[in-house]
């Protein structure tokens, strides 16, 4: 049978709290299960606060807003990374600065973030790759200097921790992802980790269409009022009842994704001993939640040809992003600060094996396939 890259599972009370909240005619958002998911949440990760977002390119969007980025503020980030990082940037009138990854981590490298900094720089935007945390302090030491907000995208990183530390709690604000292909899964949805609290008021603002309805609700506010811009950022209390069920098995499903990862990376060894593959590196401190097991080949024709004679075996093992830089709104609303010699070479050498939670016999049989595909 066909081993698909990855698989949403149902791991526990889904059905039953989607009952729940059907059973309780509680369709709309910020009803009993978001509260439950945003107290889990922050609590899990030691946040001040976390607001459930019906997409991770929401929680973007709203983090751009508080932390006001406006016409031709510059925003740094690495070019290898989703295009809703950029577009949260660019829908704001800002300028996404596009700046090059390390070789290990394929994680932004600090020292071009430095190197990139200009007076006209409002933001620092990580990427925490393939559930391992960037250098924050290096980053947290840059934004410093310069009084800059760092906003963590941890899409990818979500219960992932840097010497104890989540991800997502290391900057300003921190975005979380829970959609179809992420370890925790809501089908589409996002979080947003709130870490400075002078943003909180607002963000709970803007994520409500602008108003004052969480206060109203709450008996702080006298009437329902229009205090600023926002949009529709909150999701459906339906989807918050699977996200629930979700993160009450949220270890358990981390720790066997962490068993296939270790599998992949011990079957691999050989393979990176003889020069033919690059295996992911994870820095000292850092324990990852296993999102995302990739290979990096020696050349662009030998990762095409892997990818297609794969897929003849029956396995998905897609490529990953697209340099940002490269792309046409890449060129028209952005700049890439050097020649992102790393990024280029690394997104056209990468593949992704087959990961997700309820694996059985799936891994060996990748294994099997991989190394009969390079040895």
């Amino acid at each position: 049978m066909r081993i698909p890259f990855s698989q949403p599972s149902i791991v526990g009370n889904e059905i039953e709290y989607v009952r729940e909240a059907m059973r309780a005619h509680q369709f709309a958002s910020d009803g009993p299960f978001t509260a439950r998911c945003q107290d889990w949440i922050a609590k899990r990760i030691g946040a001040p606060s976390a607001m459930l977002m019906n997409s991770a390119t929401a929680a973007l969007e709203l983090a751009a807003i508080v932390a006001e980025v406006n016409a031709g503020d510059e925003v740094i980030m690495p070019a290898f990374t989703f295009v809703s990082c950029a577009n949260a940037v660019v829908l704001r009138g800002g300028i996404p600065v596009f700046v090059d990854i390390r070789p290990d981590t394929l994680n932004i490298d600090s020292a071009a973030v430095a190197a990139a900094v200009t007076p006209r720089c409002k933001v620092i935007l990580v990427v925490h790759y393939a559930g391992v945390i960037c250098d924050m302090a290096s980053i947290l030491k840059v934004a410093a200097e310069h009084s800059l907000i760092v906003i963590e995208d941890a899409a990818h990183a979500f219960l992932s921790t840097l010497n104890g530390r989540y991800a997502g709690t290391f900057g300003h604000l921190g975005v979380f992802s829970f959609d179809h292909q992420k370890n925790i899964s809501m089908g589409e949805g996002g979080a947003l980790a709130i870490n400075d609290a002078r943003f909180a008021s607002r963000a709970e603002i803007i994520r409500q269409k602008g108003t004052n309805r969480q206060a109203l609700l709450r008996g702080e506010a006298a009437r329902y009022e229009w205090l600023d811009l926002g949009s529709n950022f909150a999701p459906s209390d339906i989807a918050a009842a699977v996200l629930l069920a979700q993160l009450e098995r949220a270890q358990e499903i981390t720790d066997a994704r962490r068993a296939i990862w270790a599998r992949y990376h011990s079957a691999f060894a050989p393979l990176e001993q003889a020069g033919r593959v690059q295996r992911p590196t994870v820095p000292a401190g850092v324990q990852h939640n296993a999102h995302i097991y990739y290979l990096l080949l020696r050349t662009l024709a030998e990762r095409d040809s892997f990818i297609a004679n794969m897929k003849e075996r029956g396995i998905t093992t897609p490529f990953h992003f697209v340099p940002l830089d490269t792309s046409p709104a890449g060129r028209r609303f952005g700049r890439a600060r050097g020649s992102l010699p790393v990024t280029h070479s690394s997104a056209s050498r990468l593949v992704r094996l087959p990961l997700w939670h309820g694996m059985t016999n799936e891994p060996e049989r990748v294994i099997e396939a991989v190394l009969a595909e390079l040895r």
